[in-house]
């Protein structure tokens, strides 16, 4: 209300405006509906709106921005997302007292008039020249609900919100014109279900259904009277009425409802009298929106899923496209997450890596021959306080994930064999792998400039004592870094890059692998995603399937489902599955009698491969069985912790290596995801023991005293394993002191650091 004048009242100046200027509005109204040409003419001298007959006829009405729903393979929920509140519901799933309550209070001659309330609009003009302001509206329930549809059509644009918004006349006739045309193509029901979904209730809730889940968690058929005008109250001004925060001005605005609608004879005065003495009885359900509210520790899957969709070409045509349907909303994403996968990632983390440790851990699970992905998960949640983080460290960076993925280590070691088994070699190959050695140059690249050793760059194995001749079976399992660059160096380095291209290996920032011999030893990022569905083709028999996160999209426009196109998995051979055989007898010897033993399944036949890289900043376990496939890593998003004489989920730890912390997550995870699943053997090939060629080093642990890194780090300071010394660290699962640092052969990228970081308080980022 306008400040009264020390007089008493408004001056007769001021009266004069404020009648005026409600009667210019009724006025235009008037004209504007019986004689546009006259009204044009009057609004023109105003200069205040166009030509009424120059308006266009018809309103855009943009779908409403609903919920959307993602849910696992079960069909259970994992979270809702939403640029607004909403669920769409039929009138007929709305309770007839919220019909008759929201008509009573916001236009209660609704089924009488048209358009527009021109008794209203007299009535409105006189009470409000009395009183000098503006104390009555005379805008009809149509008449609001075309306001809304530009509101809704503005967005999140504050600026569109605003002209949507604005008092002015201009805006004013653009409503009333566009009110006639809905009244005239829709009728009073569809415009009375139209303004119940469209409207603002507060408290984030857009449309009765979501008001009624907020205030009272119940669906919106099932409000009782007193919830129904508690909720039709709130309506004129969301803030003001808001139950939860003035529960007093709320019940007396309630009771102000159903007063009217015992007034015009909606419910007998005795039941309006009964709902005023009833406490308002709230139930409130606090907004869960977003990734961030996942169950089963899904949050970082959440939003890989929602990366996918913004990426994906058959959801738009470009990501603006994409991103508008994405904050329509109205989706029920139905996913490939598995609930028990899901749920055994979590445990598994959850026992072996704490939240505040210095390192982190991340899980990823794939369906070998689908691509399906069953599990992901990570040690420290999604967040953006301490110890928590939004980077999802089992992904490539254009899904959320780190810069650049983390060195590998010796994982990398099966596909330099596949290549080599591709390439006619025996699985009996033998090469002299002494302790040292350099580089082998020139090595063949896949153009004709061979890469040349040009700085005598040097690798080891853990120890003095390990050196060959070894053959394949035993150098994998001990993880020999000399005779897997002996091997590159006679195969050549293309037939390496060719089988990672079919497996879609790429570095975490989508490159491609360097052309190098230091792959051999995985001195380069790469993501758990990427490691599992490379190392799932192993056990589907050498076919390699692209991950997939969506099984299937079902979206809610104007009232009807209509499903959409959803990107499907694409399944290649990537090598023979003779190679593929044979790599599952060696890998299983790895679990059986190598470097993965605490890793390896006593229920069934399992296999995989440990990695560590230099100074042991980054631990890893990938593995698998015949129907599931798994990588495990463990170490700081930063780079920046060297996991020696370190706490690990309570334990002690003073050499992390790939069998130790990640082995243990990996067979714990695969565990509770495959039981009750069936138990499935692989196609094994018989590969010949040497025994007299095992020279070298007894098991891991008791060689691992004393030990710098896996691959022969030898405990100096290198920056990144792998990434500095021309690939002395990759890494081979143990570990020993000795030796000098070698020269870089290339630097760290820049921006390496950025956006890799396990949580330090600050929105997950240093």
């Amino acid at each position: 209300m306008p400040k009264n004048r020390s007089g008493g009242g408004l001056s007769p100046t001021q009266q004069a405006a404020k009648f005026l200027g409600v009667s210019v509005l009724a006025g235009a109204v008037l004209a504007g509906i019986a004689l546009p040409a006259v009204g044009a003419l009057g609004l023109a001298a105003k200069g205040s709106v166009e030509s009424f007959d120059e308006l266009p006829t018809n309103l855009k009405t943009p779908p409403l921005s609903q919920r959307t729903t993602i849910l696992d393979a079960e069909g259970g929920t994992i979270a809702t997302v939403y640029s607004r509140d909403r669920t769409v519901v039929n009138l007929k799933d709305i309770s007839p007292y919220m019909q008759k309550a929201i008509v009573a209070i916001e236009d209660a001659r609704f089924y009488q008039h048209g358009a527009v309330d021109l008794k209203g609009v007299l009535r409105a003009l006189n009470r409000n020249a009395q009183s000098g302001g503006v104390s009555e509206g005379a805008s009809t329930l149509t008449q609001q609900y075309v306001k809304n549809v530009f509101v809704e059509e503005a967005g999140d644009d504050p600026t569109k919100v605003a002209q949507a918004t604005q008092q002015t006349l201009g805006r004013k006739i653009k409503e009333l014109k566009y009110a006639i045309q809905v009244e005239e193509e829709l009728g009073k029901k569809k415009i009375l279900e139209n303004y119940l979904n469209i409207t603002f209730f507060g408290q984030q809730a857009y449309g009765v259904e979501a008001a009624a889940q907020r205030y009272f968690s119940k669906s919106a058929k099932d409000l009782k009277l007193q919830e129904a005008a508690l909720l039709a109250g709130i309506v004129q001004s969301p803030s003001r009425y808001d139950p939860i925060n003035d529960e007093a001005e709320a019940t007396k605005r309630r009771n102000t409802v159903l007063q009217r609608m015992a007034d015009l004879g909606d419910v007998p005065q005795a039941e309006a009298d009964k709902a005023k003495e009833a406490p308002l009885g709230l139930k409130v359900s606090k907004p869960k929106n977003g990734c961030i509210t996942a169950v089963k520790g899904a949050s970082f899957f959440c939003k890989y899923v929602e990366k996918v969709f913004l990426s994906e070409p058959v959801f738009g045509k470009n990501r603006e496209a994409r991103a508008k349907i994405w904050n329509q909303g109205g989706l029920t994403i139905t996913t490939t997450l598995d609930p028990q996968a899901q749920k055994s990632v979590q445990a598994s983390l959850k026992d072996h890596v704490y939240q505040d440790d210095k390192v982190a851990a991340a899980t990823t699970l794939v369906e070998p021959g689908t691509g399906k992905i069953l599990g992901m998960g990570q040690s420290k949640p999604f967040g953006y306080g301490k110890n928590e983080t939004e980077i999802n460290y089992s992904v490539d960076s254009a899904y959320g994930g780190s810069n650049y993925g983390f060195p590998t280590g010796s994982t990398f070691k099966p596909f330099v064999a596949a290549a080599a088994l591709e390439e006619g070699r025996p699985p009996t190959q033998e090469y002299s792998s002494p302790y040292e050695m350099e580089y082998p140059s020139p090595v063949q690249t896949c153009d004709s400039s061979p890469w040349t050793n040009l700085r005598g760059e040097k690798l080891e194995n853990e120890s003095e004592s390990e050196h060959g001749p070894y053959r394949l079976k035993k150098a994998m399992e001990l993880s020999v870094n000399t005779y897997f660059v002996q091997m590159i160096a006679d195969i050549g380095l293309c037939p390496v890059v060719n089988i990672t291209d079919q497996l879609q290996v790429r570095q975490g920032n989508g490159d491609k692998l360097p052309e190098r011999p230091a792959i051999a030893l995985g001195s380069v990022g790469l993501s758990p995603l990427t490691m599992a569905s490379a190392y799932a083709a192993f056990a589907s028999r050498g076919m390699y399937c692209t991950p997939i996160a969506i099984e299937s999209i079902s979206q809610k426009v104007g009232g009807k489902e209509k499903s959409m196109e959803v990107p499907k998995s694409t399944c290649s051979r990537a090598m023979s599955e003779l190679t593929a055989d044979t790599i599952n007898s060696l890998l299983q010897g790895v679990v059986d009698s190598g470097t993965g033993r605490e890793a390896g399944l006593t229920d069934r036949d399992s296999a995989g491969k440990t990695g560590t890289t230099d100074e042991r900043r980054n631990a890893w376990f990938v593995g698998y069985t015949p129907n599931l496939s798994g990588a495990v890593w463990v170490g700081s998003a930063t780079q920046k912790v060297k996991m020696r004489n370190i706490y690990i989920g309570g334990e002690y730890n003073d050499l992390v290596y790939g069998g130790k912390v990640p082995g243990p997550i990996w067979r714990d995870a695969m565990l509770g995801a495959l039981d009750g699943k069936p138990v499935e053997d692989f196609n094994t090939i018989h590969i010949p023991d040497d025994e007299d060629r095992d020279k070298g080093r007894g098991d891991e642990d008791d060689n691992d005293r004393g030990r710098g890194n896996d691959d022969g780090n030898n405990g100096d300071d290198n920056l990144i394993g792998g990434l500095l010394g021309g690939g002395t660290g990759g890494n081979s699962d143990g570990g020993t002191g000795g030796g000098t640092e070698p020269s870089p052969s290339f630097s760290i990228p820049e921006g390496w650091w950025q956006g890799q970081t396990n949580g330090n308080g600050n929105g997950g980022r240093d």
